[in-house]
């Protein structure tokens, strides 16, 4: 029997509250619902979700300290935030703080149920089951695990939220080759716009730093183009 999937609705406007709730769970979606930013805080300690959809503007506590407060406990479950459509920062600060996707509003509910879809889809795949010793990666003088979101050196692990997994996954098969930016929007995102393009260039600055222990790696940057993840192969490891 499988388990039932648990989502987290956080969204302080009545009338679309009680939509989107309805909608979910006649999609067999177990829905809780929270009207301000304390009650989603308060939730989420006590239970646990496979994904949150989380609105921006919320009494008490905003929907990025929200996020901010999950992301501290829970790197891997995914968020999608609600925003108004004018809210351009807002959209890329939620991205760079570690949600997986915005829905601008006002929005369709198809366009919300397929993004559910394809995030549960990614998360179930990292978590479910044992990771196969065949998907261990070594990129340069690290050691990368996808299914446990980890990259380690020298024993130490650095865990990983999905998207940056994604991103060090794509990088990592296409070693050493010019990738467009929008290319790789698109095969980590699902899409290529602007806002998502903006929230590239932050993960891309965080994995530099990751990689930075070993000068052998470098993600060289194509002025006009996208990028490149160069792996220099060390004499003496």
């Amino acid at each position: 029997m499988m388990e039932a999937i648990k989502l987290l609705l956080v969204e302080d406007d009545d009338t679309l509250r009680f939509i989107v709730k309805d909608n979910l769970e006649q999609n067999n979606y177990l829905v809780d619902v929270a009207e301000n930013g304390q009650m989603a805080v308060e939730l989420f300690e006590k239970k646990q979700y496979h994904l949150i959809i989380l609105d921006v503007m919320l009494p008490k506590i905003d929907g990025f300290k929200v996020a901010e407060h999950i992301r501290k406990t829970n790197e891997n479950v995914p968020i999608i935030f609600l925003t108004a459509r004018s809210m351009t920062e807002d959209k890329i600060t939620g991205l760079t703080i570690g949600g997986d996707d915005y829905i601008p509003k006002p929005f369709s509910m198809e366009e919300l149920l397929l993004k559910i879809k394809i995030f549960l889809k990614r998360s179930n795949n990292i978590d479910g089951g044992k990771p196969e010793t065949s998907k261990v990666k070594k990129i340069g003088r690290f050691v990368f695990l996808p299914e446990e979101l980890t990259l380690s050196l020298d024993g130490e692990a650095r865990k990983l939220t999905i998207k940056e997994m994604e991103l060090i996954k794509y990088f990592s098969e296409n070693t050493n080759k010019v990738l467009n930016r929008n290319e790789i929007l698109e095969k980590v995102w699902g899409s290529n716009d602007y806002f998502l393009g903006r929230s590239l260039d932050v993960f891309i600055s965080r994995l530099r730093k990751y990689f930075k222990p070993d000068p052998n790696i470098s993600i060289v940057n194509l002025h006009g183009i996208g990028f490149r993840f160069t792996v220099k192969k060390e004499q003496n490891y």
